[in-house]
């Protein structure tokens, strides 16, 4: 049974012999290793193009920025799944990871569909600010969050968020994408009714964008970061375990109001 059209794999990322690794159509030995770092091969990969190096450095900056924030929901399944299964340090990594949706981590990728949402309708004439407004509003009739705004803790703007748009400028990337993000933060109070700030989750595609990014390949971003901190915490796990710990305080504080049968807790 096909699914698709296509009736031979092809890719155009890696392929070798025996005596050669080819990568985007350059040699891995002779011409990569030793001579770009990760960031540049994850471009590479990606694109089929190294980076220049402003989008080099944007791209580094993102990573850095959502690598890590502490005992965030994705962490706590990653510590709770190596307590249970420490012989599987891919497996609680995979947990974290999974975790990657529209809420957590995702949300970037979402944004980044708005924004270029945005840029289009400006395309076809719109200004800024009416674009930004406008597609807002078709998102939130249409039942859909305004993603990249609000943050549980940074009630003002993510301090993120001004240190990622620094880079931009500092690497004179196109910043388009930054003016309709910012332009979006102006109109959320007509949008929502109250004044939420841009996080960093609104930040990096603005940033990202403008340095030639994929919209369709945002949400690898987070994925690619978060898993480096999960790995620091899986080891620090292994030497400072927690997992229960985070299990144990999650039952002490469960209420259960479901049914009991009769008898349930009584004395014997």
């Amino acid at each position: 049974m096909k699914i698709g059209k296509a009736t031979v794999p092809r890719t155009a990322i890696c392929t070798s012999d025996a005596h050669t690794i080819v990568v985007r159509g350059r040699d891995l030995s002779k011409e990569l290793i030793g001579k770009i770092g990760f960031v540049e091969h994850f471009f590479l990969l990606l694109t089929g193009q190294l980076p220049s190096a402003g989008q080099a450095a944007v791209l580094n900056a993102t990573l850095v920025a959502i690598a890590e924030h502490g005992l965030v929901p994705s962490v706590q399944a990653a510590r709770m799944t190596f307590a249970a299964a420490p012989d599987a340090l891919q497996g609680a990594v995979a947990s974290g990871i999974l975790g990657c949706g529209s809420v957590v981590l995702g949300s970037s990728e979402t944004a980044g569909r708005m924004y270029a949402e945005i840029a289009a309708r400006m395309g076809r004439g719109s200004g800024l600010n009416e674009a930004a407004l406008a597609v807002m509003q078709d998102w939130r009739a249409a039942g859909q969050s305004i993603p990249g705004y609000g943050h549980p803790l940074h009630k003002e703007r993510d301090e993120r968020v001004n240190a990622l748009f620094d880079v931009a400028r500092a690497a004179g990337t196109d910043l388009g994408y930054v003016a309709i993000a910012e332009a979006a933060e102006r109109a959320l109070p007509d949008v929502l009714g109250k004044p939420l700030k841009l996080n960093v989750s609104g930040a990096i595609p603005a940033v990202l964008l403008g340095a030639g990014f994929p919209v369709q390949a945002l949400k690898g971003v987070p994925i690619l970061a978060r898993t480096a901190g999960l790995i620091a915490h899986l080891f620090e796990e292994m030497r400072q375990p927690i997992g229960f710990a985070l299990s144990y305080q999650a039952t002490r504080e469960m209420v259960y109001d479901g049914d009991v049968p009769a008898g349930f807790g009584s004395a014997t």
